[in-house]
């Protein structure tokens, strides 16, 4: 078992990270957001990879999810925790809150969201886009460490950058959804691809734009930092206490029965660019 973490910069800067190791991986999707830094708590190994890359400048459309993706596979990830800055869409979940979203609904438009393609096709469920197991141990963490939590509900994943309209806040207020971000949806749709356990620590850091507040750039951040070490917290917690079930979570096995095309007619190239994730059911 392994664990991977999306998310900002510095969310590996972690007291009692140990054995840091920064590295470039190339995929054949391209490079990651940046280098990919691994390290350990005791036994448990930890990878992490900056979506936005360092200093932040990929926008959340420009963000090579399947490469990053792909990078965290290759290093043997098999558990991955996305932490993101999101707006909340309900009075409850309060700016400062950390939501465990179990669904997303999709708002984007111009993303690649499968690695399959060039000659195979794959259909994975997708129906529980989260992993349980991981969500309820992402929340007992938080409960632990007496972080206010709240567990389920819809990300809304817009396409960004600007934020939404007033009228698409209460439009999706009307969904019932509990959140809205810009990233988490395709690295959900890519982990359940590459068979790994995938669970979300969602940062509220305001309400939107239905709220009678207006949301500004300055709130937004002023909220995340504080929102930093909560999410750190919260890793280190779920990092050196997580539990995996026997048998594995059926997350782990998600393309057992997806791959629809027939193995003799997938080109060769195919076969090995994809190898990595489906090279236990298909042989190149």
């Amino acid at each position: 078992m392994k664990f991977g973490v999306l998310g900002g910069s510095g969310i590996y800067e972690m007291e009692g990270l140990e054995g840091i190791k920064s590295q470039y991986i190339h995929t054949p999707f391209g490079d990651p957001s940046d280098a990919v830094i691994t390290g350990h708590f005791g036994e448990r190994e930890i990878v992490f990879i900056p979506r936005h890359g360092k200093g932040h400048r990929l926008l959340p459309t420009e963000i090579n999810y399947r490469a990053n993706i792909w990078a965290l596979k290759s290093l043997g990830v098999t558990h991955l925790i996305s932490v993101s800055a999101v707006g909340s869409l309900k009075e409850e979940i309060e700016p400062g809150h950390i939501v465990i979203p179990d669904q997303f609904i999709d708002r984007t438009k111009d993303r690649p969201s499968t690695f399959f393609g060039e000659g195979v096709v794959a259909h994975p469920q997708f129906g529980n886009p989260v992993c349980a197991e991981m969500s309820q141990a992402i929340y007992q963490a938080a409960q632990a460490l007496d972080i206010k939590a709240h567990l389920g509900g819809a990300y809304v994943c817009m396409e960004g950058p600007i934020f939404s309209t007033r009228a698409e806040s209460f439009m999706y207020r009307s969904f019932g959804a509990s959140v809205i971000g810009m990233t988490n949806l395709q690295e959900a749709k890519l982990a359940r691809e590459a068979e790994m356990c995938f669970g979300t620590i969602a940062l509220s850091t305001d309400y939107d734009c239905w709220h009678e507040e207006e949301v500004t750039v300055e709130a937004v951040i002023a909220v995340m930092k504080k929102n930093v070490a909560n999410s750190k917290a919260i890793l280190k917690e779920v990092v050196m206490n997580y539990q995996p079930s026997n048998p594995p979570c059926p997350d782990q096995s998600s393309l057992a029965f997806a791959i629809m095309t027939d193995p003799r007619v997938i080109p060769i190239k195919t076969k090995q660019r994809l190898d990595l994730i489906i090279g236990k059911y298909i042989q190149s």
